[in-house]
C-alpha cells in the first residue's frame, strides 16, 4: 500500500478546494430542498412517527445550515482548521434533519460522503484562525445571495405550478409545505443580511503596532543593525507606524501597514536571507486567513523570483536612483552647473557636519523649527509609512547632517544607514527660509563625499514614482495609465522633475515593484500605499502652497 502514502500529499492539496466546492453544493442542495414540496407519501409516514413539531424545526434549520454550509465553503478554501471543525459538525447535523423534514435519506448519505471525505483530510487545514474572525469577501456573499435568491424562485416555481385540484388532503399538504419554505427562506435570507452586516462591520484581526515603549521595538534596532540583507530604508521600522512578523529566530522581520482590508508590506523583509522567503510566505497566510488583501510595495528585481513563487502578480511603480561612490566626481562639463551651485554655497559660507544619532532635546528643538517652516511651503503636512515624519523620537534615531550658515542651522537630512557600511540614504531634508538658494546641491555633495569617505558603496536618492513604465499598444494597462500620469500629471505631483533633478548625479536606476496575489488588486493597493503615506485623505486635501511662496525644490519621493 506503498502508491496510498505517496498519494496522500497530492490528496491534501487538492482537499481545501473540492471539499469546498462540496460543501458549497450541498448547502444548495438543502436551500433548494428547503423551497420545494415534500414527497406527499414519505411525509405522510413521517407523521407517523415523528412529532410535527420536530419536523416543523428540521426543515427551518436544515434550510439554515445549507447557507451555513455555503458560507464554510469560503472558509474550507482558505484552509482554515475552524471552518474544517466547524463543517464536521454542520454535516452530520444536517443530514439528521434531511431525515426528519421529509425522510429525504438521499440528502443524507451525500451529506455523510461528504462528511467521510473531510474527516480524514484535517491536516489540509493548518491555518488556525477564528470563524468570528474569518471574513467573508464581497464575492462569496454575493455567491450566497444568489444561492439564496436562487432556492427561493425554485420554490416560487414549485409551488405555483403544482397541480393538487383533485386530491383535498394534498392540496393542504402542499399548502403546509409552502409555509415551511417561505418560513426557510426568511431564515435564510435574515441570517445572509446578518452576515453580511457583519462583514461590512469587522475588521480583520492584525498584529499590533509596535510603538516606541513596546518591547519589540527594541528587537527591531537589533535586526536593523546586524542584517545580512536589508536597504537603508529598512529604517522606516523605526518610525513606529508599522506592524511587524518576526522570523521563528528572531533575526528577521517583515514589516507592514494595514489600511481597511489591504496589508501592505513596505520592502522585502530584513535580517537573514535564508529567511526571506518563509517571511513571505507566513504574510501572504495570515493575511489570507483573514481574508485580508496582501500587497508588497517597494521590492527592487532580486526579490522577484520569491514573488514569483508566492504565486503573486507584479506591476511596476517606477525607479530607484543609486549614486556609485566610488566613481562620483565634480569633474567634467556635465558637472558644471552642480560644481558651480556647490562652490558658491559654500564660499557664501556654509559649512557641512554630520553629528552622531541621539541628538539632545535643545538641538530637535532646532530642528523642529526649520522642519515647521518648510512645511507651511508644502502641501500635505507630515508623512508617514513609504516617508519619514518629523517625530522627535525617530528624529534622534539616526545621524544628522547640518548645513550652517554663519553658525546658525539653516538645513538638515536625517541619515539611513545600512549595516556593514554597503549603502546609505537620507528620509527628512529640511531647510529654513534663510538657507542659500542651492543649498539642497550644496547638502547633496558634501553627503556623496562624506559616505565616500567613510567607506558606504553608494548613496541611494530613493523613489522616482512612475517612471520608467512603458507606452507601448501590448503593455499592462496599469504601465500606460502610469506613463501618461508621468507625462502629464505634473498637476498632480512634479514626477519629471524628481527623475530630471536625480539626473543629475548620473544614478544608476533600477526598477521597484508592487506584488499582490490578483492584477485587479494592484490599483486598490497602490491607492491604499498612497494614503498610508499622507495619512489619509485629510493629508491628501491639506492646502497647497500660495503662487508667491518660495519655491523649492523636490528631489526625493516616497522610498
Amino acid at each position: 500500500m506503498r502508491w496510498l502514502s505517496e498519494l496522500r500529499p497530492a490528496v491534501l492539496a487538492v482537499a481545501p478546494n473540492l471539499l469546498a466546492l462540496l460543501s458549497a453544493v450541498a448547502g444548495v442542495m438543502l436551500l433548494a430542498s428547503g423551497a420545494t414540496p415534500s414527497d406527499p407519501m414519505r411525509f405522510l409516514w413521517l407523521v407517523q412517527w415523528a412529532p410535527l413539531g420536530l419536523i416543523e424545526i428540521s426543515h427551518f434549520l436544515s434550510s439554515i445550515l445549507g447557507l451555513v454550509l455555503v458560507l464554510l465553503a469560503f472558509g474550507l478554501s482558505r484552509r482554515l482548521d475552524a471552518a474544517w471543525m466547524a463543517s464536521a459538525v454542520v454535516l452530520p447535523l444536517a443530514a439528521a434533519l434531511a431525515l426528519f423534514k421529509g425522510f429525504n435519506w438521499e440528502e443524507s448519505v451525500a451529506l455523510l460522503a461528504i462528511q467521510a471525505m473531510l474527516l480524514p483530510c484535517h491536516e489540509a487545514f493548518p491555518r488556525t484562525a477564528a470563524l468570528s474572525r474569518m471574513e467573508i469577501t464581497p464575492g462569496w456573499l454575493a455567491s450566497s445571495l444568489a444561492s439564496v435568491i436562487g432556492a427561493g424562485l425554485v420554490g416560487y416555481w414549485s409551488f405555483k405550478h403544482a397541480d393538487y385540484a383533485n386530491v383535498s388532503w394534498v392540496r393542504m399538504m402542499a399548502d403546509a409545505d409552502a409555509e415551511r419554505a417561505i418560513r426557510a427562506f426568511a431564515g435564510a435570507a435574515i441570517l445572509l443580511l446578518a452576515v453580511g452586516i457583519w462583514r461590512l462591520l469587522a475588521t480583520p484581526a492584525t498584529p499590533r503596532v509596535v510603538g516606541e515603549d513596546d518591547p519589540d521595538f527594541s528587537r527591531v534596532r537589533a535586526i536593523l543593525a546586524s542584517a545580512d540583507c536589508a536597504e537603508p530604508a529598512s529604517n522606516l521600522a523605526l518610525l513606529g507606524d508599522k506592524r511587524f512578523i518576526f522570523s521563528e529566530s528572531g533575526q528577521s522581520f517583515l514589516m507592514f501597514g494595514v489600511r481597511g482590508r489591504s496589508w501592505v508590506a513596505l520592502g522585502s523583509p530584513v535580517g537573514r536571507r535564508d529567511e526571506r522567503l518563509e517571511l513571505l510566505w507566513r504574510f501572504r497566510e495570515l493575511a489570507d486567513a483573514h481574508a485580508a488583501r496582501p500587497g508588497i510595495y517597494g521590492v527592487g528585481p532580486e526579490d522577484l523570483p520569491d514573488l514569483v513563487e508566492l504565486g503573486f502578480s507584479i506591476q511596476k511603480t517606477g525607479e530607484s536612483a543609486a549614486v556609485p561612490l566610488d566613481s562620483f566626481s565634480l569633474e567634467g562639463r556635465r558637472r558644471e552647473t552642480l560644481r558651480r551651485n556647490w562652490r558658491k554655497t559654500g564660499e557664501g559660507g556654509a559649512e557641512f557636519e554630520v553629528i552622531p544619532p541621539g541628538a539632545d532635546a535643545a538641538m530637535i528643538a532646532q530642528l523642529q523649527a526649520i522642519s515647521d517652516q518648510w512645511l507651511s511651503h508644502h502641501a500635505g503636512g507630515e508623512k508617514g509609512f513609504s516617508m519619514g515624519g518629523f517625530e522627535p523620537a525617530y528624529v534622534a534615531e539616526f545621524p544628522i547632517a547640518l548645513v550652517r550658515v554663519g553658525g546658525k542651522i539653516v538645513a538638515f537630512a536625517t541619515l539611513w544607514l545600512a549595516p556593514k557600511r554597503g549603502s546609505f540614504s537620507m528620509d527628512l531634508m529640511r531647510y529654513s527660509n534663510d538657507a542659500p538658494k542651492n543649498v539642497m546641491d550644496f547638502l547633496f555633495v558634501e553627503l556623496l563625499q562624506w559616505g565616500r569617505e567613510n567607506g558606504y558603496e553608494a548613496f541611494e536618492f530613493g523613489m522616482a514614482p512612475l517612471a520608467g513604465l512603458e507606452d507601448r499598444p501590448l503593455a499592462p494597462i496599469m504601465s500606460r495609465v502610469g506613463n501618461l500620469l508621468f507625462e502629464r500629471g505634473e498637476e498632480i505631483y512634479n514626477f519629471r522633475g524628481v527623475r530630471r533633478y536625480k539626473d543629475k548625479y548620473d544614478p544608476v536606476w533600477q526598477p521597484r515593484y508592487l506584488a499582490a496575489p490578483h492584477k485587479w488588486a494592484i490599483p486598490i493597493l497602490l491607492a491604499d500605499v498612497g494614503l498610508l503615506s499622507s495619512g489619509g485623505v485629510a493629508g491628501l486635501t491639506r492646502r497647497s502652497p500660495k503662487p508667491n511662496e518660495r519655491p523649492v525644490e523636490t528631489p526625493k519621493a516616497a522610498a
